[in-house]
Protein backbone atom coordinates (compact mmCIF):
# COMPACT_ATOMS: atom_id res chain seq x y z
CA UNK A 1 0.00 0.00 0.00
CA UNK A 2 1.14 3.80 -1.21
CA UNK A 3 2.01 6.62 1.23
CA UNK A 4 1.42 9.65 -0.10
CA UNK A 5 0.96 13.26 1.30
CA UNK A 6 -1.50 15.84 1.81
CA UNK A 7 -1.24 19.76 2.04
CA UNK A 8 -3.90 20.47 4.98
CA UNK A 9 -4.23 24.41 4.54
CA UNK A 10 -4.79 24.46 8.51
CA UNK A 11 -6.92 27.43 8.76
CA UNK A 12 -5.13 28.58 12.02
CA UNK A 13 -1.68 28.22 10.10
CA UNK A 14 0.13 30.20 7.94
CA UNK A 15 -0.58 28.98 3.92
CA UNK A 16 3.09 29.31 3.39
CA UNK A 17 3.74 26.42 5.75
CA UNK A 18 2.05 24.35 2.65
CA UNK A 19 5.17 24.89 0.42
CA UNK A 20 7.82 23.84 3.62
CA UNK A 21 5.77 20.64 4.22
CA UNK A 22 5.95 20.11 0.19
CA UNK A 23 9.64 20.43 1.14
CA UNK A 24 10.14 17.92 3.36
CA UNK A 25 8.02 14.80 2.34
CA UNK A 26 9.54 15.26 -0.48
CA UNK A 27 13.13 15.01 1.52
CA UNK A 28 11.47 12.04 2.86
CA UNK A 29 10.84 9.95 -0.02
CA UNK A 30 7.08 10.33 -0.34
CA UNK A 31 5.96 9.37 -4.17
CA UNK A 32 3.12 12.10 -4.39
CA UNK A 33 1.80 15.03 -3.29
CA UNK A 34 -2.39 15.62 -2.80
CA UNK A 35 -2.76 19.70 -2.92
CA UNK A 36 -6.22 20.23 -2.94
CA UNK A 37 -7.74 24.11 -2.94
CA UNK A 38 -8.86 26.29 0.02
CA UNK A 39 -9.36 29.99 0.43
CA UNK A 40 -5.85 30.57 0.04
CA UNK A 41 -3.60 29.38 -2.83
CA UNK A 42 -5.11 28.98 -6.65
CA UNK A 43 -3.85 24.91 -6.64
CA UNK A 44 -2.43 24.89 -10.47
CA UNK A 45 -0.41 28.06 -8.97
CA UNK A 46 0.57 26.65 -5.46
CA UNK A 47 1.12 23.09 -7.83
CA UNK A 48 4.16 24.99 -9.85
CA UNK A 49 5.56 26.43 -6.64
CA UNK A 50 5.59 23.20 -5.20
CA UNK A 51 7.39 21.38 -8.33
CA UNK A 52 9.98 24.64 -9.20
CA UNK A 53 10.87 24.28 -5.25
CA UNK A 54 11.27 20.31 -4.41
CA UNK A 55 13.17 17.22 -6.49
CA UNK A 56 11.14 14.35 -7.15
CA UNK A 57 7.86 14.42 -5.43
CA UNK A 58 4.74 13.74 -8.16
CA UNK A 59 2.25 16.27 -8.23
CA UNK A 60 -1.59 15.35 -7.31
CA UNK A 61 -3.94 18.45 -8.12
CA UNK A 62 -7.24 18.33 -6.59
CA UNK A 63 -10.30 17.16 -6.32
CA UNK A 64 -11.14 20.17 -8.13
CA UNK A 65 -15.30 21.24 -7.99
CA UNK A 66 -15.97 20.51 -11.77
CA UNK A 67 -19.32 22.64 -10.54
CA UNK A 68 -16.22 25.98 -11.04
CA UNK A 69 -13.73 24.78 -13.39
CA UNK A 70 -14.48 23.95 -17.54
CA UNK A 71 -12.60 20.79 -18.61
CA UNK A 72 -10.73 22.74 -20.90
CA UNK A 73 -9.21 25.42 -18.20
CA UNK A 74 -8.62 21.76 -16.15
CA UNK A 75 -6.81 20.17 -18.64
CA UNK A 76 -5.14 23.56 -19.40
CA UNK A 77 -3.92 23.67 -15.87
CA UNK A 78 -2.73 20.29 -15.15
CA UNK A 79 -0.71 20.17 -19.00
CA UNK A 80 0.77 23.81 -17.94
CA UNK A 81 1.78 22.10 -14.36
CA UNK A 82 3.28 19.30 -15.99
CA UNK A 83 5.12 21.22 -18.32
CA UNK A 84 6.49 24.28 -16.24
CA UNK A 85 7.79 21.55 -13.52
CA UNK A 86 9.34 18.42 -15.53
CA UNK A 87 7.38 16.84 -13.26
CA UNK A 88 4.51 13.77 -13.40
CA UNK A 89 1.14 15.36 -12.77
CA UNK A 90 -2.06 14.31 -12.01
CA UNK A 91 -5.56 15.78 -11.67
CA UNK A 92 -8.54 15.12 -9.39
CA UNK A 93 -12.10 16.07 -9.95
CA UNK A 94 -14.61 16.55 -7.20
CA UNK A 95 -18.21 17.36 -6.51
CA UNK A 96 -17.17 19.86 -3.33
CA UNK A 97 -19.93 21.57 -1.23
CA UNK A 98 -22.65 23.81 -1.61
CA UNK A 99 -20.55 26.59 0.23
CA UNK A 100 -18.06 26.98 -2.02
CA UNK A 101 -19.89 25.95 -5.18
CA UNK A 102 -22.33 28.57 -4.73
CA UNK A 103 -21.07 31.09 -2.22
CA UNK A 104 -17.60 31.26 -3.13
CA UNK A 105 -18.77 31.00 -7.06
CA UNK A 106 -21.92 31.54 -7.68
CA UNK A 107 -22.68 28.88 -9.96
CA UNK A 108 -25.17 26.31 -9.23
CA UNK A 109 -24.38 22.58 -8.30
CA UNK A 110 -26.20 19.75 -10.09
CA UNK A 111 -26.06 16.52 -11.07
CA UNK A 112 -22.38 16.27 -10.21
CA UNK A 113 -21.71 12.31 -11.12
CA UNK A 114 -23.02 13.16 -14.43
CA UNK A 115 -20.96 16.45 -14.35
CA UNK A 116 -17.65 14.40 -13.10
CA UNK A 117 -18.22 11.72 -15.43
CA UNK A 118 -18.09 13.99 -18.92
CA UNK A 119 -15.64 16.45 -17.53
CA UNK A 120 -13.31 12.97 -16.76
CA UNK A 121 -14.02 12.17 -20.89
CA UNK A 122 -12.78 15.35 -21.80
CA UNK A 123 -10.13 15.93 -19.34
CA UNK A 124 -8.32 12.80 -20.69
CA UNK A 125 -9.03 13.47 -24.25
CA UNK A 126 -7.33 16.98 -24.04
CA UNK A 127 -4.34 15.81 -22.30
CA UNK A 128 -3.67 13.40 -24.32
CA UNK A 129 -3.57 15.81 -27.16
CA UNK A 130 -6.94 15.16 -28.63
CA UNK A 131 -9.61 16.94 -30.02
CA UNK A 132 -12.63 15.43 -27.19
CA UNK A 133 -15.99 14.45 -28.85
CA UNK A 134 -18.04 17.01 -26.68
CA UNK A 135 -21.62 15.69 -26.45
CA UNK A 136 -23.95 15.70 -23.30
CA UNK A 137 -24.38 18.79 -21.02
CA UNK A 138 -20.82 20.10 -22.04
CA UNK A 139 -21.07 20.08 -25.34
CA UNK A 140 -21.03 24.31 -25.77
CA UNK A 141 -17.58 23.66 -25.13
CA UNK A 142 -16.81 21.90 -28.43
CA UNK A 143 -14.12 23.30 -30.77
CA UNK A 144 -10.60 22.81 -28.00
CA UNK A 145 -7.24 21.08 -28.23
CA UNK A 146 -4.20 22.12 -26.19
CA UNK A 147 -1.29 22.39 -27.52
CA UNK A 148 0.31 21.03 -24.09
CA UNK A 149 -0.46 17.77 -23.38
CA UNK A 150 0.36 15.43 -20.34
CA UNK A 151 -0.91 12.24 -21.01
CA UNK A 152 1.08 10.24 -18.19
CA UNK A 153 -1.59 12.26 -16.17
CA UNK A 154 -3.80 10.08 -14.30
CA UNK A 155 -7.33 10.98 -13.17
CA UNK A 156 -9.05 10.65 -9.95
CA UNK A 157 -12.86 10.91 -9.15
CA UNK A 158 -13.55 12.12 -5.20
CA UNK A 159 -16.51 9.90 -4.72
CA UNK A 160 -19.11 8.93 -1.75
CA UNK A 161 -22.62 8.37 -3.60
CA UNK A 162 -22.71 4.89 -5.60
CA UNK A 163 -23.48 7.74 -8.88
CA UNK A 164 -20.09 9.18 -8.28
CA UNK A 165 -18.73 5.69 -7.80
CA UNK A 166 -20.01 4.40 -11.14
CA UNK A 167 -18.88 7.74 -12.49
CA UNK A 168 -15.17 6.58 -11.71
CA UNK A 169 -15.41 3.04 -12.53
CA UNK A 170 -16.39 4.17 -15.86
CA UNK A 171 -13.36 7.14 -16.44
CA UNK A 172 -11.16 7.59 -13.41
CA UNK A 173 -7.73 5.59 -12.74
CA UNK A 174 -8.24 6.17 -9.14
CA UNK A 175 -11.33 7.03 -6.94
CA UNK A 176 -10.53 9.30 -3.76
CA UNK A 177 -12.56 9.07 -0.07
CA UNK A 178 -11.88 11.40 2.46
CA UNK A 179 -12.21 11.04 5.81
CA UNK A 180 -14.00 7.53 6.10
CA UNK A 181 -13.92 4.64 8.18
CA UNK A 182 -12.62 1.33 7.11
CA UNK A 183 -15.87 0.07 7.41
CA UNK A 184 -17.00 2.59 4.68
CA UNK A 185 -13.67 1.62 2.21
CA UNK A 186 -14.68 -1.78 2.27
CA UNK A 187 -17.99 -1.02 1.76
CA UNK A 188 -17.32 1.30 -0.89
CA UNK A 189 -14.41 -1.01 -2.63
CA UNK A 190 -17.18 -3.46 -3.11
CA UNK A 191 -19.54 -0.87 -4.34
CA UNK A 192 -16.07 0.47 -7.00
CA UNK A 193 -15.65 -3.60 -8.19
CA UNK A 194 -19.19 -4.00 -8.98
CA UNK A 195 -19.22 -0.52 -10.89
CA UNK A 196 -16.02 -1.83 -13.02
CA UNK A 197 -17.07 -5.36 -13.80
CA UNK A 198 -20.56 -3.53 -15.12
CA UNK A 199 -18.81 -0.94 -17.30
CA UNK A 200 -16.24 -3.65 -18.40
CA UNK A 201 -13.25 -1.77 -16.94
CA UNK A 202 -10.12 -2.52 -15.29
CA UNK A 203 -11.06 -1.86 -11.45
CA UNK A 204 -9.27 2.10 -10.33
CA UNK A 205 -7.32 2.43 -7.53
CA UNK A 206 -8.53 3.35 -4.11
CA UNK A 207 -7.31 5.98 -2.55
CA UNK A 208 -7.88 7.52 0.83
CA UNK A 209 -7.19 10.81 2.64
CA UNK A 210 -7.32 10.85 6.38
CA UNK A 211 -5.90 13.43 9.30
CA UNK A 212 -2.79 11.82 11.06
CA UNK A 213 -1.16 12.37 14.05
CA UNK A 214 1.99 10.24 14.89
CA UNK A 215 2.61 10.18 18.85
CA UNK A 216 0.55 13.57 18.84
CA UNK A 217 0.50 16.50 21.38
CA UNK A 218 -2.83 18.22 23.01
CA UNK A 219 -2.24 20.61 20.14
CA UNK A 220 -1.92 18.62 17.20
CA UNK A 221 -5.37 16.38 17.99
CA UNK A 222 -7.14 19.80 18.47
CA UNK A 223 -6.53 20.70 15.35
CA UNK A 224 -7.43 17.41 13.63
CA UNK A 225 -10.61 17.80 15.54
CA UNK A 226 -11.38 21.26 14.42
CA UNK A 227 -11.06 20.01 10.76
CA UNK A 228 -13.82 17.75 11.35
CA UNK A 229 -16.52 19.96 13.15
CA UNK A 230 -18.28 20.74 9.79
CA UNK A 231 -18.05 17.03 8.65
CA UNK A 232 -20.66 16.20 11.92
CA UNK A 233 -23.57 17.17 10.04
CA UNK A 234 -23.32 17.31 6.58
CA UNK A 235 -25.57 14.35 4.88
CA UNK A 236 -23.29 11.29 3.83
CA UNK A 237 -20.56 11.92 6.90
CA UNK A 238 -22.94 11.77 9.31
CA UNK A 239 -24.81 8.76 9.17
CA UNK A 240 -21.31 7.20 8.51
CA UNK A 241 -19.78 9.02 12.28
CA UNK A 242 -23.32 7.70 13.74
CA UNK A 243 -22.97 4.27 12.56
CA UNK A 244 -19.39 3.74 13.93
CA UNK A 245 -20.50 4.48 17.51
CA UNK A 246 -21.15 8.56 17.74
CA UNK A 247 -24.68 9.23 17.07
CA UNK A 248 -25.17 11.22 20.17
CA UNK A 249 -22.47 13.35 18.96
CA UNK A 250 -24.28 13.54 15.24
CA UNK A 251 -27.38 14.46 16.91
CA UNK A 252 -26.13 17.36 18.63
CA UNK A 253 -24.12 18.65 15.75
CA UNK A 254 -27.76 18.66 13.71
CA UNK A 255 -28.97 20.69 16.19
CA UNK A 256 -26.40 23.40 15.03
CA UNK A 257 -24.74 24.47 18.07
CA UNK A 258 -21.47 27.01 18.31
CA UNK A 259 -18.58 24.86 16.72
CA UNK A 260 -17.16 25.56 19.80
CA UNK A 261 -19.60 23.60 21.51
CA UNK A 262 -19.13 20.76 18.95
CA UNK A 263 -15.38 20.77 19.86
CA UNK A 264 -15.68 20.90 23.56
CA UNK A 265 -18.16 17.46 23.25
CA UNK A 266 -16.01 15.11 20.38
CA UNK A 267 -13.84 12.68 21.81
CA UNK A 268 -10.45 12.02 20.80
CA UNK A 269 -11.27 8.42 19.72
CA UNK A 270 -13.34 10.31 16.65
CA UNK A 271 -10.35 11.01 14.90
CA UNK A 272 -9.03 7.26 15.17
CA UNK A 273 -11.79 6.11 13.93
CA UNK A 274 -11.79 8.47 10.14
CA UNK A 275 -8.14 8.89 10.43
CA UNK A 276 -4.77 7.94 11.68
CA UNK A 277 -3.81 8.87 15.24
CA UNK A 278 -1.94 7.58 18.12
CA UNK A 279 1.75 5.55 19.26
CA UNK A 280 3.46 4.37 16.03
CA UNK A 281 2.36 0.70 16.28
CA UNK A 282 -1.28 1.78 16.59
CA UNK A 283 -1.18 3.94 13.84
CA UNK A 284 0.50 0.59 12.12
CA UNK A 285 -2.11 -1.38 12.84
CA UNK A 286 -4.74 1.35 11.87
CA UNK A 287 -3.30 1.67 8.46
CA UNK A 288 -3.44 -2.44 8.16
CA UNK A 289 -7.15 -2.30 8.60
CA UNK A 290 -7.47 0.66 5.68
CA UNK A 291 -5.28 -1.86 3.96
CA UNK A 292 -7.33 -5.01 4.69
CA UNK A 293 -10.64 -2.95 3.74
CA UNK A 294 -9.37 -2.13 0.10
CA UNK A 295 -7.06 1.08 -0.10
CA UNK A 296 -4.42 0.84 -2.06
CA UNK A 297 -3.22 4.44 -1.31
CA UNK A 298 -3.21 6.23 2.06
CA UNK A 299 -2.86 9.97 1.39
CA UNK A 300 -1.58 11.01 5.14
CA UNK A 301 -3.38 14.54 5.86
CA UNK A 302 -0.68 15.77 8.96
CA UNK A 303 -1.18 17.68 11.51
CA UNK A 304 1.24 20.77 12.28
CA UNK A 305 -0.10 22.11 15.53
CA UNK A 306 2.48 20.86 17.86
CA UNK A 307 4.21 19.55 14.52
CA UNK A 308 6.54 21.70 12.54
CA UNK A 309 5.09 21.02 9.21
CA UNK A 310 4.54 17.32 10.27
CA UNK A 311 7.98 16.30 10.23
CA UNK A 312 7.20 14.01 13.36
CA UNK A 313 4.47 12.11 12.22
CA UNK A 314 5.75 12.15 8.11
CA UNK A 315 9.51 10.58 9.39
CA UNK A 316 7.48 8.34 11.71
CA UNK A 317 5.40 6.75 8.67
CA UNK A 318 8.23 7.46 6.10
Amino acid sequence: MQLSVVTPYWQDRAPAENLELAKVADRLGYPELWMGEMATYDAFAFATAVGLNTEQIHLAIGPLAVSVRTPMTIAMGTASVANLTGRTTHIALGASSQVVVREWHGKDRRRTATHMDETARIVRALLNGEKANLEGELASCKGYRLRLDAPESAITIAAFTPAAVRAAARRADRMLLNMVTSTSVALLHTQLREASEHAGKPMPRLAVWLPTAVNPTRESIDQLKRGIVGYLAAPGYSEMIAAAGFSELVEFARTRPHPKEILDAMPDELIATIGLLGSESEVAAQLAEYEAAGADEICIVPATAGDDCGERTLRALS
